[in-house]
């Protein structure tokens, strides 16, 4: 598998890597500048060189992914039989540095309704570099012509045709996706949250509508078995509390000011980022 299809596949897999090129080359080296790879935590692919160079290069990789890093690092490996051969002699004669540009799991958003409110917030998120997914039961919701505001967006739209059941595509979704449900039908709504509710590797979920909405809602959960412990996973209504208006682009700026919020709340999360090695 070459370097591109697999910073494709872990991005489909919402997983971490690292993808590894020699950015300079001086003297002799088995591989040219611009040679790459890709490092996962698990596994590699393509090569940079094989021997010491490439050992050294996944070990740096690895111990980045472990750091949480975000920010590229680089290293430089002499290839001469007077360097220390952790991982076996490499004397080409030359010298490389390597550059290690961390490949970070992307946000992942699913809108369930591309109506008024669901579109405005679909043209903010697809400005952001995340996995954008669009769900409708509404087939011309999704059409071409409809979906033409989000010409050349920063993120990867996933248009889902569903005319019947949308809640099938949950199963579709990555782990850790925020969900975000405000259709055009509140039987679908209902449908919808209920089958959330049944799997707990969401990113969030959040539900659009009035405090009248929610109170049924609840009661008919509650009687289907559902604790408050997992009611309390809902939140509705979504957005900011500081921002007020009924405006769909009110609304919608409101409800990605506060998924941005929660990107953040994550990245903060991890783990302290390594400096750069020598």
């Amino acid at each position: 598998m070459n370097w591109l299809t697999a910073v494709e596949r872990l991005r489909s897999r919402r997983e971490a890597g690292v993808l590894v090129t020699l950015i300079e080359v001086r003297g002799h080296s088995p591989r040219e500048a611009g040679a790459k790879m890709v490092v996962s935590a698990t596994q590699t692919w393509a090569s940079v060189g094989g021997g010491n160079l490439e050992a050294r290069a996944v070990e740096q990789a690895r111990a980045l992914l472990a750091d949480g890093g975000s920010d590229p690092t680089t290293f430089r490996v002499s290839l001469t039989d007077k360097a220390p051969p952790e991982y076996g002699v490499q004397c080409c004669g030359g010298e490389v540095t390597v550059l290690l540009e961390p490949l970070v799991v992307r946000p992942a958003v699913a809108l369930f309704g591309v109506g008024h409110v669901g579109l405005e917030l679909a043209r903010i998120l697809a400005r952001h570099d995340l996995d954008l997914h669009l769900v409708d039961s509404r087939p011309d919701h999704l059409a071409d012509e409809a979906l033409a505001v989000l010409a050349d967006p920063v993120a990867r739209v996933h248009p889902h045709h569903v005319p019947l059941l949308p809640e099938l595509v949950l199963g579709e979704l990555p782990r850790g996706t925020h969900l975000l449900v405000l259709t055009h039908d509140h039987a679908e709504d209902a449908a919808l949250i209920d089958a959330a509710l049944r799997v707990d590797h969401w990113g969030s979920i959040g539900l659009i509508g009035s405090s009248a909405k929610w109170a049924r809602f609840r009661k008919k959960l509650l009687a289907d078995g559902f604790t408050e412990s997992d009611l309390a996973r809902i939140t509705t209504p979504i957005g900011l509390s500081s921002l007020e208006g009924k405006e769909p682009a009110t609304i919608a700026v409101s409800v990605a000011a506060a998924l941005l919020q929660a990107f953040a709340r994550e990245s903060a999360q991890a783990p302290a980022r390594p400096r750069q090695a020598t």
